[in-house]
């Protein structure tokens, strides 16, 4: 009887994947033809094919699943992210894109925190996790964005390295606050302490374990698993997260660091066949586009539309106060302080208006919801919000913004033409 049971559970939830993964085949190719943020379309079907709805889809009866797929795909996600990094170009901007991710990070927690306790009778504390949530950008919904808008370099890089790092740093808080919640005790100095030493331990555990594993695969002359580049890729994300974990480190900082080696190995003397190098890129995205997926399908899935709509009005409120307060507030402090960038008005607008809410945020309030935390009703309403109001309307007009600005290479590249004919002529 007991296999029996054992089987119909393993045959559901192998449906459920056929489902999701399926749904987001189909979303998309959607987002494709509609030009819209493919994890919008996500979340709505997630949504559609969810409890509320159609019921093909039910993963509450799946908790240790559920918290695998968000853990490793938030993990996986970020480590992409890192992957994307160019420290080349992030040397010329390291000032800006540090306290963004750090400073700009805090300083949108409060911010939101702040109007979360004006706008819902919940505690401090509460108020501090759901600003933490949704304080970080997403890489994953800005790298597919930039590589269709030609934005100028030094600003795409600074958007989508600030984007990959405040991932880092907003999950590290959270889980601080998380901690703070589950044993109910706060001490300033010990809590900033247990901080800097889950981002030093995560860092070190991610660079460790990123040369290590990098070397093993480099073409010559230590390579001996040359051959097995997607694989060690994988490992190198789970072994990161756990030893950082086992250590008392950040397991989410620890597999970001190793995405930045792995981005710039070239830099660490690690190089890869081209057959190597091709295997583990396809590899990587696939498995990065089914975690997107699961993430974002299974938190559609999760949404309680009735608390949605008794929450809409206050949640709104928080997204907008993130969006037109916070946002252009760590923008402006941010940049005041890196002279050597010299960024211009319109270049500090468009960063203002970029600020996607995404992969993250998403698995972080899953996670949340999954252990039933006091007001996770209210947090995933404004998660939900957040993520939905701000691809939709930011992820959608990035372009138009951009142009607007002066900010696109193909104008950047008239302008400069027009000006050396005036001077020729």
């Amino acid at each position: 009887m007991e296999s029996s049971i054992q089987t119909i559970a393993s045959n559901t939830l192998l449906v459920i994947f056929a489902v999701v993964a399926m749904t987001g085949i189909i979303c998309s190719k959607l987002s494709e033809i509609l030009k819209v943020p493919d994890v919008v379309l996500f979340l709505i079907a997630g949504i559609l094919i969810g409890p509320s709805f159609l019921q093909f889809i039910d993963i509450s009866h799946y908790q240790v699943e559920n918290q695998l797929i968000l853990t490793f795909g938030s993990a996986f996600i970020l480590y992409l992210g890192g992957k994307e990094i160019s420290l080349k170009v992030l040397k010329n901007v390291k000032v800006t894109v540090f306290l963004l991710s750090t400073v700009g990070v805090i300083i949108s927690t409060f911010i939101v925190a702040k109007v979360v306790g004006l706008t819902f009778e919940v505690s401090y504390i509460t108020s501090l996790l759901i600003g933490s949530i949704i304080s970080s950008t997403d890489p994953a919904t800005l790298v597919p964005i930039f590589n269709q808008v030609k934005i100028k370099d030094k600003v795409k890089q600074t958007v989508i390295s600030e984007s990959a790092f405040n991932d880092a740093i907003g999950a590290i808080l959270t889980s601080a606050v998380l901690a703070i919640i589950l044993s109910g005790q706060f001490s300033l100095s010990e809590n900033i302490y247990e901080l800097g030493i889950m981002i030093a331990v995560g860092v070190v555990v991610g660079i460790v374990t990123g040369i290590v594993l990098l070397k093993l695969v480099n073409d010559q002359p230590y390579g001996i698993f040359k051959d097995f580049a997607p694989i060690i890729s994988i490992l190198s994300v789970i072994i990161a997260y756990e030893v950082a974990t086992k250590f008392g480190g950040s397991g989410y900082m620890a597999c970001f660091i190793v995405g930045i080696i792995t981005g710039n190995k070239k830099n660490f003397k690690i190089w890869l066949s081209q057959q190597s190098y091709d295997a583990d890129f396809y590899v990587a995205e696939t498995l990065g586009t089914i975690c997107r997926m699961a993430i974002f399908v299974i938190l559609g899935s999760q949404v309680d539309l009735a608390m949605l709509a008794k929450y809409f009005g206050p949640a709104l409120l928080v997204v907008l106060s993130l969006m037109f307060i916070a946002r252009p507030v760590c923008v402006f402090v941010c940049t005041r302080f890196d002279k050597s960038a010299k960024w211009d008005k319109k270049e500090m607008l468009f960063m203002m208006w970029v600020r996607e809410t995404g992969v993250i945020p998403a698995a972080l309030c899953g996670i949340i919801a999954s252990m039933k935390i006091p007001n996770y009703e209210i947090i995933s309403s404004i998660v939900f919000m957040a993520i939905l109001i701000t691809l939709i309307i930011q992820g959608s007009t990035t372009k138009l913004v951009a142009k607007k600005l002066g900010l696109l290479e193909e104008e950047q590249k008239e302008i400069t033409n027009n000006k050396k004919e005036i001077f020729e002529s």
